[in-house]
């Protein structure tokens, strides 16, 4: 039998963007690679050639590209579905000109499988290694399972997109189209860290401790706890997202990995996004585990690792502890991410604990974020029975066990000072009694 070696598979794949999107048909799902790892040459080459279609339906998740797809002119050829909104997507979901579905990340990979079927995958990955293997590089996440259901699947060949260990390969063989294009990998620069953001910090890495296992999501006050963590020992990283952050601590050996249960000595993430300092780091670095978050994000994966400590941020908090992180009202701003996913998989843990962290108040110290009511049309993402831990600039409320006159007295104490007065009114008038 003659067995063609996967350099031949390779070049007998080998098309124009042009080629490639046009087995891209009207009414097809397509399911993007995420974040940094988005295939821009690809959506771009799709986007202008857009009046080829009708009805496509772009998927996704976080996005740091452009998002041209969701511009006015492209209404009737692209709808824009994400299970999380972005600075260039949020428009559209809230004008009519795309669509917002809720779900928890570690399910999404299910979704595609079952009832949100993919037609077109259009990922980027690097170049293949000696045995015909790419990586997914930067994010394994839901872009992995999309390419293994799809029922086309598109690549972009990037050779800027770094190699990493774990279940993030796929052979040229279980890739129909490959389209050849080197680009740098979008870039997310870190997030500015204030006064304010540097006493939430502090706050959080105090309820952290050696030997803990953790997940810090996106923004501001998660960059800022990693900054307070010089004096631990043996931490563990098991999440969802990693930034330029960790580079420092794993380097110097904070972060080690020696204490966890899965996969120990290795970090375990399912998707990274930040700066090349970052993508050069992980590229080909056996210390950082990339894999489907359908793995990474499971609670019931998270909860084998002991003293899971989550940390996350939100928008808004009322007096029982309803977390309200992905909209303004019935607006949609971001999305459930892996939140709960990590709450709960810190709940499971033994020792664990998850954190809500947040500054005070919002648009410029005018609006409170502890509030008596949430918004009209809010989404609660994080119910209050889950919810553990809630900090802010002015210190930590812990809400587990609590009664709901304790969590309201908690909450109240660590709300802006210029707004503690109507909290305390309001739970005057519901307990029936003062407040001391």
């Amino acid at each position: 039998m003659n067995i063609p070696d996967w350099k031949e598979i390779y070049a007998s794949k080998i098309v124009t963007a042009k080629e490639a999107i046009s087995y891209i048909k009207s009414g097809d799902r397509v399911v993007t690679g995420h974040a940094a790892a988005e295939p821009k040459y690809l959506i771009d080459t799709l986007v202008e050639n857009y009046e080829m279609y009708e009805n496509v339906e772009i998927c996704h998740l976080v996005s740091i590209g452009e998002g041209k797809y969701t511009r006015p002119e492209m209404k009737g050829h692209f709808i824009f579905n994400g299970f999380f909104v972005s600075d260039c997507t949020r428009n559209a979901v809230n004008n009519g000109m795309g669509n917002y579905t809720p779900g928890f990340f570690h399910e999404v990979p299910k979704l595609f499988r079952t009832e949100m079927p993919v037609d077109v995958a259009l990922v980027m990955v690097s170049r293949p290694d000696k045995h015909g293997f790419c990586s997914f590089g930067t994010s394994s996440d839901y872009t992995k399972p999309a390419a293994d259901c799809a029922r086309i699947v598109i690549a972009q060949v990037n050779e800027h997109m770094p190699r990493t260990f774990g279940g993030n390969l796929i052979h040229v063989r279980d890739i129909d189209f490959i389209v050849e294009y080197s680009e740098p990998i979008l870039e997310m620069q870190p997030a500015k860290i204030g006064i304010l953001e540097n006493k939430i910090g502090k706050y959080c890495s105090s309820l952290i401790k050696d030997g803990d296992c953790l997940q810090l999501g996106i923004g501001s006050i998660p960059e800022s706890v990693l900054t307070f963590l010089w004096d631990k020992k043996n931490l563990g990283l098991h999440t969802e997202m990693a930034s330029d952050g960790i580079i420092d601590l794993m380097l110097a050996g904070i972060i080690n990995n020696k204490k966890k249960q899965v996969e120990p000595g290795r970090s375990v993430i399912t998707f990274v996004m930040g700066t090349q300092k970052l993508y050069d780091f992980i590229d080909d670095n056996p210390e950082i585990s990339m894999n489907p978050v359908d793995f990474v994000n499971d609670p019931t994966i998270i909860s084998q690792n002991d003293n899971v400590v989550s940390i996350n941020s939100c928008i808004q908090v009322d007096l029982m502890g309803q977390v309200v992180s992905e909209s303004i009202g019935l607006k949609q701003y971001s999305g459930v991410g892996g939140q709960v996913d990590f709450v709960r998989g810190a709940a499971m843990s033994k020792g664990g604990r998850s954190i809500i962290a947040m500054l005070s108040t919002a648009a410029g110290g005018k609006v409170s974020r502890i509030v008596p009511f949430l918004d009209q049309g809010a989404a609660v993402t994080t119910s209050r029975n889950d919810v553990h831990y809630i900090i802010t600039e002015y210190g930590i409320a812990l809400l587990k066990g609590k009664t709901l006159k304790e969590r309201a007295k908690a909450l109240i104490k660590i709300a802006h000072p210029n707004f503690r007065e109507e909290l305390r009114a309001e739970y005057e008038r519901r307990f029936f009694e003062s407040y001391e």
